[in-house]
């Protein structure tokens, strides 16, 4: 790994903060922290080199406030957002600003860990997620057009009853057909499914999320 580059981690909460960081020092990587998207800002270069990792739901301004901010000036630094739970929406509006990943917590370490070097990765080039997306939209292609609905209205953060008013079918028969797309899908958790078809292009079909 170049050792110009710095992962950024930014969360409003001390004991979050310090944990991302002794991860990230221990798996040999460069760190700086901050508590606010603004002091991040404000110390930001004109070439940033490295990524970002920071917490959806912070004081003064959210990470995707930050992420919308960025884009806007033109740096496509690579973002990953952390989510509490029941945040998806707001996920998935984060990648719609370009957000590189997003983990809801608790999550993984190695997952994590994972998701920076990739990162990383994208800023030398672009061909890994190239070949993730297609070997993902080969997955799409499997889904039925009503496990393709279900889909979709999961990743807008739908719950399932109102996916099962939307398509004139029952709750039950939403959770068959949600079951059916993780398992064609490959997904372990609902928040991996929304992942892989986020970066599958599925926001780009025009499915907009949720803001209840």
């Amino acid at each position: 790994m170049p050792s110009n580059l710095v992962v950024h981690v930014i969360d409003d909460d001390d004991a979050v903060r310090d944990s991302l960081a002794f991860l990230l020092r221990a798996a040999q990587m460069n760190v700086q922290t901050y508590e606010t998207a603004a002091a991040f800002l404000a110390d930001i270069k004109p070439l940033l080199p490295g990524c970002v990792i920071t917490d959806v739901r912070m004081p003064e301004m959210t990470g995707i406030e930050l992420l919308r901010r960025l884009r806007e000036s033109g740096n496509d630094i690579p973002v990953i957002i952390i989510t509490g739970h029941g945040d998806i929406p707001l996920a998935v509006e984060a990648m719609k600003y370009g957000a590189a990943d997003f983990f809801e917590k608790p999550f993984d370490d190695d997952a994590l860990l994972k998701a920076v070097h990739s990162a990383f990765d994208r800023l030398e080039g672009t061909a890994q997620k190239i070949a993730e997306r297609a070997a993902l939209n080969e997955r799409l292609a499997t889904l039925s057009n009503r496990e393709r609905q279900v889909l979709e209205g999961l990743v807008a953060g739908k719950p399932n009853k109102i996916i099962a008013f939307d398509y004139d079918i029952s709750p039950r028969t939403v959770e068959i057909y949600r079951a059916n797309v993780m398992a064609k899908m490959q997904a372990a958790s609902l928040s991996e499914l929304v992942r892989m078809a986020l970066i599958a292009g599925v926001l780009d079909d025009g499915v907009k999320p949720s803001t209840s």
